[in-house]
């Protein structure tokens, strides 16, 4: 399954080569492929390559969000072309109950472009996936760019509106059959397991 980001969160067409995303079945979860421009803006985070680091999306990163519309639950990857990722598991919109989970994620990179493989493990993702979205960010300051690969349409924006990629309204069809055939059914999660129990128990 391929994927090109071409616009800015707000429906502009982007003016460097996309970022394209790639997934792809691999050994009891799933590889994210990325090619990307690299602009080296903002600088490296402090953190070590290869580790979580918290609040990446202050950086240059590409992040992908797997979602249950039902539910709303869903994971967020973000990986940063210096190596740092952040993996978020979140119920309900903006609501993170685990984070900076472990990732095997491995970066290549030049002056002008950059490749990353990660791979996805199925616990991480939340029961029956049903829609995705896949952003970009980089630069600084008045320079930060917000892009989206199903960006807020246009007709829809509000004056003075801010990037927010939680706006899940806005997520699209996604299917993990597509990638793995009409047969396959999804692993269960241990980790959302847990967090369904957790949630009974706040209940009572």
């Amino acid at each position: 399954m391929d994927f090109k980001i071409e616009h800015t969160w707000d429906g502009f067409p982007v003016k460097h080569e996309p970022v394209f995303i790639r997934l792809n079945p691999g050994d009891r979860g799933v590889m994210m492929d990325i090619s990307a421009p690299f602009f080296n803006d903002p600088p490296a985070p402090l953190g070590e390559p290869g580790k979580p680091f918290n609040q990446l999306w202050d950086y240059e990163v590409v992040e992908a969000f797997f979602l249950n519309d039902i539910t709303e639950q869903y994971l967020e990857v973000e990986l940063c072309p210096h190596g740092q990722h952040l993996v978020l598991l979140l119920s309900g919109r903006r609501n993170v109950w685990k984070q900076e989970l472990p990732l095997s994620f491995k970066v290549s990179r030049g002056e002008t472009k950059w490749e990353g493989k990660a791979y996805l493990p199925w616990n991480y993702f939340p029961p029956n996936v049903t829609k995705f979205n896949s952003f970009a960010i980089h630069g600084s300051k008045d320079k930060r760019s917000y892009e989206a690969l199903y960006p807020v349409p246009q007709h829809e924006l509000q004056q003075g509106q801010k990037p927010d990629f939680h706006h899940l309204e806005y997520f699209r069809p996604f299917n993990f059959n597509t990638l793995l055939g009409e047969e396959w059914k999804q692993p269960e999660s241990d980790l959302w397991l847990i967090e369904k129990c957790d949630i009974q128990e706040c209940n009572r």
